[in-house]
């Protein structure tokens, strides 16, 4: 089993910044493969960023990239997301996520096997 616990979220004006944390444990972390995604009002839940376990491989949702970063430090035991250049669509509820293998399919939830329970992101404008 593997518990995922998110913190730094919170409410930040449009055009700033916060970063998020996921701290696991329960298995060698560095080899689960880890998301965040993001649940808004009354929408889907999407996959904004993902990481290899070694962190050398990421993807990002196209609506995110060059404004998150996805991280991690292994050593710590912990997945980071940085968020820059934050606007009101960014509002949401966002997750972390962990695999235990390689799936292609890493951009659908279904595919992970542990959740963590969310922390809300809100941007006023």
């Amino acid at each position: 089993q593997v518990q995922l616990v998110e913190s730094g979220g919170g409410l930040v004006q449009a055009g700033g910044s916060l970063r998020l944390s996921c701290a696991a444990s329960g298995r060698t972390f560095g080899t689960l493969y880890m998301a965040w995604f993001r649940q808004a009002p009354r929408k889907e839940r999407e996959c904004v960023a993902f990481v290899s376990g070694s962190g050398t491989s990421t993807d990002y949702q196209n609506s995110v990239k060059g404004r998150f970063t996805i991280s991690r430090d292994n050593a710590k035991n912990t997945v980071y997301l940085q968020m820059n250049s934050l606007e009101p669509e960014d509002t949401a509820v966002y997750y972390c996520a962990a695999r235990n293998a390689w799936n292609p399919s890493y951009y659908l939830d279904d595919v992970y096997d542990y959740w963590g329970q969310g922390t809300q992101v809100t941007v006023s404008s």
